[in-house]
């Protein structure tokens, strides 16, 4: 078996031997191909990699971005950050917009009107950073938006990075927009509310949505 190996190799050299000016034509092709085939993978991974890592740099300056803005927002006081709540429900055509400003408002901080004409009632929470919403905050809202106020939209807003599990979910079942840090900060960037409004509790993607 061997030998016959052998002999068709020697065959096959003695024929490419007398054929030559055929035969390297063709192998010069085929290695060009192969070359710029590689070259042109070479370069696609490249490019990949470049895109990858130009969109995790983008990603990670729009949150440094957000934080740079939020830093303002951290600043102010309860009462002034409800106002700025406001002010930016006016800067995205909501009309006839209030701030309560008191205390026993029933979770109604900021009461207005979409441009469409719902109405859109909001809860502010001004918390620290290390913070989260908890379930019972969020219950006292739903227990009202509606109810008390007669809300078409019920948002609750706040300055801390996350809602818990069972403060969102219920949020999600009970049709209340929550908007945590992330949001908050795409908001105060210049995102307009209706485009916020669809991505109830997912943000810069840094929370997954529970199980109902």
């Amino acid at each position: 078996m061997q030998g016959w190996g052998a002999v068709v190799a020697l065959a096959a050299m003695v024929w490419v031997a007398g054929h030559w000016s055929v035969v390297w034509p063709v192998l010069v092709a085929v290695l060009a191909a192969a070359v710029v085939g590689g070259a042109g993978w070479a370069l696609l991974r490249a490019h990949r990699r470049a895109v990858g890592q130009d969109r995790a740099w983008r990603a990670e300056e729009e949150a440094r971005a957000r934080e740079l803005s939020m830093a303002e927002v951290d600043a102010l006081s309860w009462q002034e950050f409800e106002t700025y709540v406001a002010d930016l429900c006016r800067r995205d055509g909501c009309r006839d917009v209030v701030v309560s400003g008191k205390s026993g408002d029933l979770g109604a901080d900021v009461v207005g009107y979409l441009a469409d004409g719902r109405k859109l009632v909001v809860q502010v929470k001004k918390y620290a950073p290390h913070r989260s919403v908890g379930s019972q905050d969020m219950q006292k809202f739903v227990g009202t938006a509606r109810l008390e106020h007669g809300a078409d939209v019920a948002l609750f807003v706040t300055t801390c990075p996350t809602f818990t599990k069972a403060a969102l979910g219920l949020a999600l079942r009970q049709d209340i927009v929550a908007l945590h840090r992330d949001l908050l900060g795409v908001w105060v960037k210049g995102a307009h509310l209706e485009t916020l409004i669809p991505m109830n509790g997912s943000g810069g993607g840094t929370r997954r949505r529970p199980s109902a």
